[in-house]
């Protein structure tokens, strides 16, 4: 046990100190923000050209953000006190912060905890120190320092999960967005947050065990750390909707990074190759499901390829008082030469032209015993012939083009399907009324899977340098495609739940959902230590595990102050009322969770009571609303301090993969979970 000298108030005098020196960094802070606005103000006069001053603006308007204070966030929260044989770091004290501050003189005040030195904040224990003679940790209250504990781990003391000011940052209420974790990362999330840019990892992390932090501080950590190699390329975060995007959105900048781009899948195919198309049919269940299957991008892929064609006749171009000839085999030659470099579709085309462009160019080197210009290159390639014979032999083609000749027409979809699609597939997936035309398609949700597929065949998308993906137990195989076109050279962080996968598709193997991520040699990494669904609250939702079909290690608990009611009622929504106006009595946030289809109903009997609450698909919703009513299909990736599960037999009966869903309900309590139902609970619930 640690000796009384770690108590977690420390004495006045040294209290003191560390206050002085707050108030020393943040006015270094201010400083350092100062300056950066005046550069910005004057980076229009200094950069030479009008794209030089646009570009120097965004990066200074970026610093200046990144600078940004939060007073009731605090800036530095550990401290690093190094022992004589620490080598470079000898005798050495750094604080550790979210970002690194520096005095007038350039010299670090608090450094940032993402520096190689702040490692052993996280690492170092009392078996190997790491060169760490004492950790201190502080203790804040709205941004003041008030209290701090110490760890001589050259003695050999060490706290652990037993610190008192790491119990309580980790158990403290949670209301409004996610907040981020970077006092309180433990080693085994430390290792995945640090692995190099190369690597691509999955996180297989059990509700409760930061999984979704990790990735987060991850892509701060690779914003650091590789910032040259990042650049141009940048990082990505994808999530599952909007209202998980706007529950994590103040993590990064809280730590200093601004220009991280966050989407939805379904919003970074709208705004790629497909800008402008618009959704507006819908597809039965069993058609939707087959669209993101993988067998239909070998589909489209044959369909393509089969628009390429043998010339049928020789190339002749009438130039002035010349004719410019190549043969059927000439043409063959060179189509058949493009093919097998398997370029994208577009990029073909492009060679196809430049290389008969580039054949009727030497024969007019030849004949006219010199050569020709670029502008009788350009001319030559626009002309008439040379665009007849290209699409002859290798027809221009849009994504809503492709798509709609694979949905229209039998015929060719039973060639491109052949051996892949049986007849009965082949019916369901084609438009049993075809549409007019292209620009008359009403396109579904599902259709943009298979038109990004088409524009990843057609050309290149851009690549991200590294992304990010949350609940990516959901990504269909169509999806992860997509995905893996927008990292080509790039590496991920998969994270996610295989017990909490709710979509008709949803992986039962992370090894599947990898190799459409063209990410096989990933590393998979369990988490199943949970720092925040208390132990009571896991144990009940670990009796579900067995009826949900993955191989996944139950979750574990280092909570044990939660508390779990489970509640017979004869009414559902008066008991709701009653329970929500009992919290409001608690601080935390505190969600009501229910099957979608009784949200509207149970919100109307709170606004009844004049208990107003806030709808999490809100796009701008009141921070200070405590109360939210959350239908179950929007729950997944949030956190409440209270969240009361209304009628569970309802939430797993309402889709097939219910139980799932459930599951993800029942885990989205970081301090009490209140359970009422009027019907009996599923089965692996009772007793």
């Amino acid at each position: 046990m640690p000796p009384d000298a770690l108590a977690p108030t420390a004495t006045d005098p040294d209290l003191a100190q560390e206050q002085a020196h707050l108030a020393t960094a943040r006015a270094a802070l201010r400083r350092m923000r100062e300056r950066a606005a005046e550069l910005f103000a004057t980076g229009e006069t200094v950069a030479g050209d009008g794209y030089g001053a646009e570009s120097l603006g965004a990066a200074l308007a970026g610093r200046v953000a990144a600078l940004a204070d939060h007073p009731d966030t605090p800036l530095f929260f550990g401290r690093l006190d190094f022992g004589g044989d620490a080598g470079d770091h000898a005798d050495e004290s750094h604080h550790i912060g979210r970002r690194h501050v520096t005095d007038e003189h350039g010299e670090p005040l608090v450094l940032d905890w993402r520096a190689p030195v702040a490692r052993a904040f996280y690492r170092a224990s009392a078996s190997d120190p790491l060169g760490v003679r004492v950790r201190r940790r502080f203790g804040f209250a709205a941004g003041a320092l008030t209290s701090f504990e110490d760890e001589h781990l050259d003695r050999g003391e060490e706290l652990g999960t037993g610190s008192a000011l790491l119990t309580a940052e980790i158990e403290r209420p949670r209301v409004g967005p996610m907040r981020d974790i970077v006092a309180t990362i433990q080693p085994e999330q430390d290792e995945l947050v640090r692995a190099g840019l190369d690597q691509s990892i999955c996180v297989q992390g059990a509700p409760g065990t930061g999984k979704t932090a990790v990735g987060l501080h991850r892509a701060a950590y690779l914003l650091y750390a590789y910032r040259e190699q990042l650049r141009k390329t940048g990082v990505l975060v994808v999530g599952p909707n909007q209202a998980f995007l706007r529950y994590i959105a103040a993590v990064l900048p809280a730590l200093g990074e601004v220009e991280v781009r966050q989407a939805t899948i379904d919003d970074l195919i709208a705004r790629g190759p497909l800008r402008g198309t618009e959704v507006r049919g819908t597809d039965p269940p069993e058609t939707a499901a087959l669209k993101h299957d993988p067998r239909l991008a070998e589909v489209l892929s044959r369909a393509l390829w089969s628009r390429v064609r043998p010339p049928a006749e020789p190339l002749v171009v009438p130039d002035g008082g010349n004719r410019w000839r190549l043969s059927i085999d000439d043409l063959t030659d060179l189509v058949d030469q493009v093919r097998r470099e398997a370029p994208p579709y577009l990029l073909g085309r492009e060679r196809v032209q430049a290389r008969v462009v580039a054949a009727l160019h030497r024969q007019a080197e030849v004949r006219r015993a010199e050569s020709p210009g670029d502008s009788w290159t350009r001319r030559l390639a626009r002309s008439r012939p040379v665009t007849q014979c290209l699409d002859a032999v290798w027809p221009k083609l849009t994504p809503e083009q492709l798509i709609f000749l694979v949905l229209s027409d039998p015929g060719l979809l039973a060639e491109a399907a052949t051996d892949l699609l049986d007849p009965a597939e082949q019916a369901t997936l084609r438009w049993a009324r075809p549409p007019r035309s292209v620009k008359a398609t009403r396109w579904s949700d599902a259709d943009t899977m298979l038109l990004d597929e088409a524009a990843g065949l057609l050309e290149r998308l851009p690549s991200f340098g590294h992304i990010v993906v949350d609940e990516a137990q959901d990504l269909s195989p169509m999806q992860a495609r997509a995905l893996a076109r927008r990292c080509r050279h790039g590496s991920v962080t998969i994270l996610g739940d295989l017990a909490q996968g709710t979509a008709p598709w949803a992986a039962a193997d992370w090894r599947e959902t990898l190799a459409h991520l063209t990410k096989p040699a990933a590393t998979i990494s369990p988490l199943t230590t949970g720092f925040r669904v208390p132990a009571t609250v896991l144990a009940l939702a670990n009796r579900l595990l067995p009826s949900l079909a993955v191989d996944v290690p139950p979750a574990e608990s280092l909570r044990r102050d939660g508390e779990l009611v489970i509640c017979p009622v004869p009414e559902l929504a008066p008991a709701v009322v009653a329970e929500v106006t009992a919290a409001l009595a608690v601080e935390g946030s505190i969600a009501v969770i229910a099957a979608d289809a009784a949200v509207d109903e149970l919100r109307s009997a709170l606004a009844a009571a004049n208990v107003s609450t806030v709808d999490p698909s809100d796009p701008a919703p009141d921070p200070a609303g405590r109360v939210t009513v959350v239908p179950a299909t929007l729950a997944k990736g949030l956190e409440y301090d209270h969240v009361i599960a209304v009628e569970p037999a309802t939430i797993a009966s309402a889709e097939a993969r219910g139980l799932h869903r459930l599951y993800v309900v029942l885990t989205r309590a970081v301090s009490r979970l209140t359970v009422l139902h009027a019907q009996p609970l599923p089965a692996p619930l009772r007793d």
